[in-house]
């Protein structure tokens, strides 16, 4: 089986360039030009990984290719605007770090520093974490975790002395506000003015569990205790981590593995097993076993959500080309135009399921990297 996912990233390397690539679905379906995004920031994130665990460096050199095509020599980055403070757009720089130490090229690292100059001028909630987007004023979203701070405890391990108070801060704010201690969940987002319509007047906190959402903090959990090197910073994290993956751990479907787009709400009509949230998880339930830092239940746990995916969803199409499907395309909450994006089970399960789109692909690589890991380990 594992062979056929090698064919699947070769055709989606071979059929993408950096301004057209395949797995951009929103762009595509939008028809907006290139530009920096944390889409494609994810897939490069993932491309690589993989050329780190299987030693392939076209995966590197498609990487380095495609980051030239957006960063500048002085810096400047294709479509990327600050005043938007909208935290999606640092995801990308994550990968700035390895192609600066590999490359030596000093554009890489002047774009580090412009995605944290606008770390510094972004806006805060009176809890003292960012807002997710200027356009979500007061707004803490799961998703934003991924997004910038593992950028920012990365820079603040080459760049910034090793302080990490600030975003172990921002994650304990996360567990304190927005954990529902009875399911063991954690909510899509929080409006910390209590004004959004989506809110809860009491909590601010949205009205479900969105997988996709959960998925991004249980990955942006295991990826900076990867990084942060502060005993004490690390330790709290990893106890945040451990409950976190039991609590999504109790909702996986016993026959696949995966999970549901609404994770507590199983085979409810028109509820369904997810890609990428599933990718998300069964990666971070497979690094954090690797790193010693969950039980080591969770490896073989992982896998078997990953087999599941592949099982369910890695299909072979009418002409003979392997696609991922099961993948939410997208799912936010508001802003106040847009009342259908209101966190209802009903919004959750209405937005489009596609193909083929980075943010279920490229969790999916990730995990398959960690199956390497776990085959190589044993001898396989």
């Amino acid at each position: 089986m594992y062979e056929k996912i090698d064919r699947y990233i070769e055709k989606l390397l071979d059929g993408s360039t950096p301004d057209k690539p395949l797995w951009n679905i929103e762009n595509i379906r939008q028809g907006k030009p290139a530009h920096w995004n944390y889409i494609d920031g994810c897939m490069i994130t993932a491309l690589l990984c993989a050329a780190e665990i299987t030693g392939e460096k076209k995966y590197s050199d498609f990487a380095e290719k495609f980051i030239d095509h957006y960063v500048d020599d002085d810096g400047s980055i294709l479509g990327y605007s600050m005043d938007k403070f909208n935290l999606d757009d640092i995801n990308e720089g994550r990968v700035l770090f390895d192609l600066y130490r590999t490359s030596g090229k000093e554009k890489y690292k002047k774009a580090i520093f412009l995605l944290h100059e606008q770390l510094e001028k972004q806006p805060r909630t009176n809890t003292g974490n960012f807002w997710h987007k200027k356009i979500y004023p007061d707004q803490i979203w799961l998703d934003g975790l991924y997004m910038a701070q593992v950028f920012y405890i990365r820079f603040m391990k080459e760049f910034g002395g090793g302080d990490y108070s600030d975003t172990v801060t921002q994650i304990k704010n996360v567990r304190r506000y927005m954990f529902d201690e009875d399911k063991k969940l954690f909510y899509h987002g929080m409006d910390c003015s209590k004004k959004a319509f989506w809110a809860d007047k009491t909590t601010g906190c949205s009205k479900n569990f969105w997988l996709r959402a959960i998925g991004w903090f249980t990955v942006a959990l295991a990826d900076i205790i990867d990084i942060i090197d502060n005993d004490n910073d690390r330790e709290t994290l990893c106890g945040i981590f451990r409950e976190t993956i039991d609590g999504i751990a109790r909702y996986a479907d016993k026959e696949t593995g995966m999970f549901y787009q609404v994770v507590d709400q199983g085979s409810r009509e028109g509820n369904y097993l997810e890609t990428s949230g599933s990718s998300m998880i069964a990666y971070a339930m497979m690094k954090g076993a690797r790193l010693g830092v969950i039980d080591k239940k969770y490896s073989s746990m992982g896998k078997k959500t990953f087999d599941g995916i592949c099982d369910k969803y890695l299909k072979i199409s009418d002409n003979g080309e392997l696609d991922l499907g099961g993948i939410c395309l997208v799912a936010g909450l508001g802003p106040e135009d847009n009342k259908r994006r209101d966190g209802t089970f009903e919004y959750y399960i209405s937005e489009p399921v596609v193909e083929n789109d980075a943010k279920g692909v490229a969790p999916f690589v990730l995990c398959y990297t960690e199956v390497k890991r776990l085959t190589e380990a044993s001898g396989g």
